[in-house]
């Protein structure tokens, strides 16, 4: 036996949703607030991949000073090359190079002055280290130097990783609480939205709930309606984002040991940043659908 067809037309609108729900106001603002959360992920993907970059390159550098590079060692050779065929020879030393005087006389200029005279006195030796791990215990490693020539201080960086840690936990707090804030607002958003169209549309509301329309079937009409006008607003703000991303990520590269010219978009953003973009539409449209529901059914909760 066949069912008898609908009589209702498709995509009959009985309770006005299209003209009480506009298709430009909702989807303007929540397009913003993508806008601005698609830069807020940006940030709390950019500190960490960051602080990622910075710690891996300074818990893996070391400094060697060596104190009268050139005076004689116990090998016949200078006590600087005694540091570094030392180094060299350290299984978990990936790479050590020692500063010539050029070198030595840029790291004193921004103390000596433009003119960059070195001054007559007994500089020590100074040997950049590379370490294969970042981790690698050093205490050995010193003690090892200080018997090759007796004097040479080891300076590690773990200092400066710890800083640039809680700078990168800090720049995540704010990118997170800032996302927080959007969310809020876009749920206070959407529930003023959605109640305006029910005060906009009271008496069609009535008609329909008074015919045996339930309280979940107006309320999916309405969340359906508004997370379509979400999702809309969170695909075009992502997308309107992209420039915006782009530049930042080119100001960025440089600090990242990058270039400052990527190349386009697909390769300046970091992988997890293309995993997040995406969600900012379907994110838009939970938002709106859940909220438009808890909003509606309190509504008609006190309807008389």
């Amino acid at each position: 036996m066949r069912r008898p067809a609908s009589l209702r037309p498709a995509g009959f609108d009985e309770l006005g949703l299209r003209r009480a729900l506009a298709d430009r106001m909702l989807p303007f603002l929540v397009a913003s607030m993508a806008f601005l959360a698609a830069l807020g992920l940006a940030g709390w993907v950019g500190a960490a991949g960051l602080a990622r970059h910075w710690q891996a390159g300074a818990g893996a550098a070391l400094t060697v000073q060596v104190p009268r590079p050139d005076a004689a060692a116990g090998d016949g050779g200078t006590r600087l090359a005694a540091v570094l065929g030392l180094l060299r020879q350290t299984p978990r030393v990936r790479a050590a190079r020692a500063l010539s005087p050029a070198e030595l006389a840029d790291l004193l200029r921004p103390w000596l002055g433009p003119t960059g005279e070195t001054p007559a006195l007994d500089l020590p030796g100074v040997v950049a280290v590379r370490l294969a791990e970042p981790d690698t215990d050093t205490t050995a490693l010193a003690a090892r130097l200080d018997a090759a020539a007796p004097g040479t201080e080891l300076e590690s960086h773990a200092v400066w990783v710890g800083r640039l840690a809680v700078l990168a936990r800090s720049l995540q707090a704010c990118a997170g609480a800032a996302l927080l804030v959007l969310a809020a607002v876009a749920v206070a958003v959407v529930a003023v939205a959605t109640r305006a169209g029910l005060a906009a549309r009271r008496e069609a509301i009535d008609i329909v709930h008074g015919l045996g329309a339930s309280d979940g079937y107006i309320a999916g009409r309405f969340a359906a309606r508004v997370g379509v006008l979400a999702a809309i607003g969170g695909l075009a703000g992502g997308l309107a984002a992209a420039p915006a991303l782009l530049a930042l990520a080119r100001l960025a590269a440089p600090f990242a040991g990058g270039e400052s010219d990527p190349g386009g978009l697909g390769a300046a953003l970091p992988p997890g940043l293309w995993m997040l973009l995406p969600s900012l539409p379907l994110g838009a449209a939970c938002v709106g659908f859940l909220t438009a529901q808890a909003t509606v059914r309190r509504w008609l909760r006190r309807l008389p």
